[in-house]
Order: C-alpha cells, then sequence, then structure tokens
C-alpha cells in the first residue's frame, strides 16, 4: 500500500479548502441566520408591543411565532443532508454547535417558565453571544463575531435594564448578530458563486 505524503504547503491547501468550502455551505445557509433573526426580532417587538403598549396578559404568546422557525429548520436542514456532497470537520462542528445551542434554548424556555423571566433575556442575549461568535470563527467571517462580541456587551447591560427594556435589547441583539451577518453572509456567498 503506497502512502501519500503531503507538503506542509499541500496540507495548509487542503484545510483551506475545507474551510472555503464550509463558508460556501454557510453563505447559502445564511437563510438560518436570516429566518431565525427575523423570526425572534418579529416576536420581540410583538411581545414588547403587546406587554407596553396594549398591555396583554398574555404577551408571551408573540413566541408562538418560533413554532414556524423549528418546523423550517428541520425540514430545510434534512432537504440540506440529503443535497449534501461534501462533510467537512468545520460544517460538522457548526452543526453540533447550532444542535447544542437549540437544545439550551429549549432547556432554558423551561428553567424560566418555571423560576419566572425576569432575567431570561440577558441569558439569550448570551446564547445568541456565544454561538454567533464561535460560528465566525470556525468559518473566519469577522461580522459573525462582532455580533457576538456586541452581544456580550447587550447582555451585560440587559442584566441592568427593565424587562419591557431587556425585549428590546434582545431585538437589538438579534439585528446585530443574525440578521446583519446574515445579509453579509448572503451578500459574499452571491459574489462568489
Amino acid at each position: 500500500m503506497q502512502e501519500e505524503i503531503f507538503s506542509a504547503e499541500e496540507g495548509l491547501q487542503v484545510i483551506r479548502s475545507m474551510i472555503n468550502k464550509t463558508k460556501e455551505n454557510m453563505g447559502d445557509n445564511s437563510i438560518y441566520f436570516l429566518m431565525w433573526g427575523w423570526l425572534v426580532l418579529i416576536a420581540c417587538l410583538l411581545q414588547y408591543f403587546l406587554l407596553v403598549i396594549i398591555k396583554y396578559r398574555y404577551h408571551y404568546l408573540a413566541w408562538s411565532i418560533i413554532i414556524v422557525g423549528i418546523v423550517f429548520s428541520i425540514l430545510y436542514t434534512a432537504k440540506q443532508k440529503k443535497q449534501a456532497t461534501v462533510k467537512t470537520y468545520i460544517g460538522d462542528s457548526m452543526s453540533i454547535l447550532w444542535t447544542g445551542m437549540s437544545f439550551s434554548f429549549m432547556a432554558i424556555a423551561f428553567i424560566f417558565a418555571a423560576t419566572g423571566w425576569e432575567h431570561a433575556y440577558p441569558i439569550y442575549i448570551l446564547l445568541y453571544a456565544t454561538g454567533t461568535f464561535v460560528s465566525g470563527g470556525f468559518i473566519k467571517f469577522r461580522p459573525l463575531q462582532v455580533g457576538g462580541a456586541a452581544c456580550w456587551i447587550l447582555a451585560i447591560a440587559a442584566a441592568y435594564a427593565s424587562y419591557q427594556n431587556q425585549i428590546l435589547l434582545t431585538a437589538a441583539s438579534i439585528l446585530v448578530s443574525y440578521i446583519i451577518p446574515g445579509y453579509l453572509l448572503k451578500n459574499k456567498y452571491r459574489k462568489t458563486n
């Protein structure tokens, strides 16, 4: 059996091509950042409107819109897996990261449903920070990392804000960590393809 020996440069080229392929896949999958970004932004603003303007007792029902995102993500992910031609370590890492983040989001919802929602939003903002910062690091896409870093600052600010203002800070965090980077990622993908 003949062994292939890679030079250091050839090895780096393989790694670069894997990162670039993952960047392409993430650009193509900017739909996740955009879909989740817009759903969460709408839910935040709707909840704020129901709570502060209308003073509706069941303002939290605004978050029912998330069911649309869950169904879409499951169906779209299943379709993407069937069409996948290349698997990369970074792509697999992203999948594991966001699967773990999704379970964390759900677990936190159950925890705060039992203990009260007064401090939920700073924790959610921290999760947005972690997910986008790490994703940006994996695919070497700076806007995701900047959005994640901005969320760390917003999470600290939210800890000192009223519950109503925490909702608005969460909307702002989604804008800087999901929506703006999502559009930038989508545009970058379009330019390269």
